[in-house]
């Protein structure tokens, strides 16, 4: 009897509760780089491929740690993509509400798995072998059971807690974090047509998906990390993969390129512009935030005008929003702000103008880069030094 709850105690290992602890996140991360590896940069956006071997580890390991089945997954994070932030999208905190993507992603995630349209529509290119469609698809809840066992004879009674935590790490972070916080709060580097944000600089605890934002950007590109600062160790497990011949890296962001010794807006500026857009629109939203800023503190230095002064501030906060994002209310009190401030709205006026530019789909070259020509010249001529510089360096930029 003292060996059963020796056993029960400590499993075959009989490990301090701080051992089971390290081994624990050490299990998780396994998952965590299993998902945004494999399932995100490989198999969704086909950003990097991997070698069959790396790829069936990473399929074993998802069966056994999360029973989640790739196809599925696959299919609802693309059809993500496709309908972001409007009806369709299969867990948007802008449709759903931040409330139920964070606590009931995971439901969300079920609700959509079970919709053989979107499968059929966006399951394109998964595994479609012998052990998937007999034993990963088929038998989704085998490995998790499987990895319950290999739990609890390991590290004894403690081991339905190493389990329970492996099962809900990938809801909490993946269908919680990345889908609820990763929409919902975080800094921007790109005005991507979406609410999407980086949660957190140093993508680590979910292997790189922090950086969000930088992914919807450059949906394709395997590499997330865009900044100097920012480290994706999601890129750094592909690196290393692709070192020992084990992955090969398809697709990564482009940088925006600076020549200095350039002035005039040519073909190349056209089309940096272009490939670059949310970068650019990203830049230019911050410039007019900081005039609206710097209007702001006029504002209270020379009235105490209290209902304009704080008119101005729920303003500064909205014009970083695309349109179609804000409600009329909000339309309606930015509308008024802008007719109180001219340069403001000059700013506001010429950022729809150069959006126009990539959104056009019927306007040759030619026109395109007239187009581009005429608005830098505007803006240098507008009396507006942030607009000015703006432009000055515009015309430096290069595909």
């Amino acid at each position: 009897m003292d060996q059963v709850f020796h056993y029960l105690a400590g499993g075959l290992l009989q490990l301090s509760w701080w051992q089971v602890a390290l081994i624990t996140l050490g299990l998780t991360h396994i998952t965590i780089v299993s998902v945004t590896v494999f399932l995100h940069r490989s198999q969704a956006h086909r950003g990097v491929d991997l070698h069959p071997a790396a790829m069936h580890f990473f399929r074993f390991w998802l069966w056994l740690t999360t029973g989640m089945v790739t196809k599925e997954w696959v299919s609802i994070h693309r059809k993500h993509h496709a309908y972001v932030e409007r009806e369709g999208d299969p867990h948007s905190p802008l449709v759903y509400g931040i409330g139920k993507v964070f606590f009931r992603g995971a439901e969300l995630y079920r609700d959509e798995a079970a919709n053989a349209e979107t499968l059929k529509r966006f399951g394109h290119g998964t595994p479609d072998d012998w052990l998937e469609r007999n034993l990963y698809s088929r038998h989704s809840a085998l490995g998790i059971l499987i990895m319950l066992g290999i739990d609890l004879a390991l590290f004894g009674a403690l081991g339905l807690t190493v389990w329970a935590i492996q099962m809900a790490w990938i809801p909490f972070w993946a269908a919680g974090v990345v889908n609820g916080l990763g929409h919902y709060i975080g800094y921007r580097n790109y005005a991507s047509p979406d609410t999407s944000t980086n949660v957190f600089p140093l993508g680590i605890i979910i292997g790189g998906e922090e950086l969000h934002n930088n992914h919807h950007a450059h949906g394709t590109s395997c590499r997330f990390s865009a900044k100097w600062w920012e480290f994706d160790i999601g890129w750094l497990y592909i690196r290393i993969l692709a070192f020992f011949k084990l992955a090969t890296i398809r697709r990564v962001a482009p940088r925006l390129k600076v020549e200095d010794a350039k002035s005039s807006v040519d073909l190349a500026t056209l089309q940096a512009v272009i490939t670059h857009r949310y970068e650019i629109l990203a830049k230019y939203t911050r410039m007019v935030r900081k005039a609206a800023a710097a209007e702001l503190q006029s504002l209270k230095a020379s009235a105490n005008d209290t209902a304009n002064i704080a008119l101005l501030k729920r303003a500064q906060k909205l014009l970083a929003r695309d349109d179609d994002k804000l409600a009329p209310a909000q339309l309606a009190e930015i509308e008024s702000v802008l007719a109180q401030h001219e340069s403001l709205s000059t700013m506001v006026k010429m950022r729809a103008e150069l959006a126009r530019l990539w959104e056009s789909s019927s306007a040759s070259s030619e026109q395109l880069l007239a187009d581009l020509q005429e608005w830098c010249a505007r803006a240098q001529q507008s009396g507006i030094d942030s607009l000015e510089q703006f432009a000055l360096r515009l015309r430096r930029y290069a595909a």
